[in-house]
């Protein structure tokens, strides 16, 4: 998910992405330290809510990434989606196991919002098994895998997308009845909050972007031409995800984290037209500027700057509180929470470097005694 490597960068998804991080930070500051009152009933909250559906762009950004990557054999992509899975599950232990244990417990508000009980068993294998983004991430890069192996069609992933959109909704909720496999049916169906993004429906709108990083390189890698048909796909869809969500709202988009087929197909559409307009914007100020140079960073460092900006907010909730404070309050955390964030992973990035120097230095020096 961090490393993009092609003969030409494509600045409009590095926008994107870069832009889908730096809102993430602020919707999870949002719903974290932001009262319900203010979460639903004022403007910053209202605003916030809309921006959250930026997740859609930051999937169909992975998807097109995938594509433009070098780690195409099946082992490879195989070896990262279990990467991308093990960093989830560990953000996890970061985010709710490591404060529980140093400072006495979850907070009770945040613990009982999820109708559990502080300091058992059950509580802590929750929270550890959480569903989130990047367990959806993991499992998708497995299905990319095989159908990369087994067909280079720009229309198979295509295809499989619009099956998972339209069958999602009546198999959410789907269980067998058996512990454990029902965890993994819920990775794939759950229609409750222990899985945010549940493989039906949101691995499609990762696929879609593999389909278009495909028909990009059958375009030539020619970015007007591809924006440009990249929008007619967004107006199709909008149409299309309009009619549908007109025809039973609560049906197709009562649920966010649980959407329908028109929600998903709406979103997809909404999405595909915005990345049109960006490569627009792009196109005008794309010389040296420090707003894309910020975005640009972000989106090359996309899974790290995910993983601690939440473990920075959950550990936060210790000193300002789960669901305590009003919109002014929350707007004065954001350029606080992105800074921290951003700040963390240059030094993680400095220290990385500087200990790669001196394994390098080492290096060069036994090979100087031992020649």
């Amino acid at each position: 998910m961090e490393t993009v490597q092609q003969k030409k960068r494509v600045l409009a998804i590095d926008f994107a992405r870069g832009t889908s991080v730096i809102l993430m930070m602020m919707v999870h500051t949002m719903l974290i330290y932001g009262t319900i009152a203010t979460q639903t009933n004022t403007v910053l909250g209202e605003i916030i809510l809309w921006l959250g559906r930026g997740t859609t762009m930051f999937l169909v950004s992975m998807g097109i990434s995938f594509v433009l990557s070098r780690r195409q054999t099946f082992t490879a992509v195989c070896k990262r989606a279990l990467y991308i899975l093990a960093v989830g599950y560990g953000m996890n232990f970061l985010k709710f196991l490591v404060p529980e244990f140093l400072f006495g417990g979850l907070p009770e508000a945040f613990i009982s919002a999820y109708g559990l009980k502080s300091g058992t068993l059950e509580t802590g294998i929750f929270f550890l098994l959480l569903g989130d983004i990047l367990q959806l991430a993991g499992i998708t890069l497995f299905i990319m895998g095989l159908i990369n192996h087994f067909s280079k069609s720009k229309y198979v992933p295509l295809i499989v997308a619009l099956l998972i959109i339209s069958i999602s909704k009546e198999l959410s909720g789907f269980r067998v009845g058996i512990a454990g496999l029902d965890y993994i049916c819920d990775l794939f169906f759950s229609n409750q909050f222990n899985v945010y993004f549940p493989v039906f429906p949101w691995s499609a709108f990762i696929l879609i972007g593999m389909f278009l990083g495909r028909w990009y390189k059958e375009l030539n890698e020619n970015q007007y031409l591809f924006f440009k048909k990249m929008m007619f796909v967004g107006l199709a869809f909008i149409v299309t995800g309009g009619l549908l969500n007109f025809s039973n709202p609560e049906y197709h988009f009562g649920d966010y984290y649980h959407l329908g087929p028109g929600g998903s197909i709406l979103l997809l559409g909404t999405n595909l037209v915005l990345y049109w307009f960006i490569n627009i914007i792009v196109n005008l100020f794309k010389a040296n500027n420090p707003i894309f140079n910020l975005l640009t960073f972000c989106s090359k460092h996309v899974t790290s700057l995910y993983v601690i900006q939440w473990v920075l907010i959950n550990w936060g909730m210790y000193v300002l509180g789960f669901w305590e404070h009003d919109q002014w309050f929350v707007l004065s955390l954001f350029p606080v929470v992105i800074a921290s964030s951003i700040s963390i992973q240059l030094a993680y990035n400095g220290i990385k470097l500087l200990l790669k120097a001196r394994w390098s230095s080492k290096n060069n020096n036994e090979l100087i005694v031992n020649s």
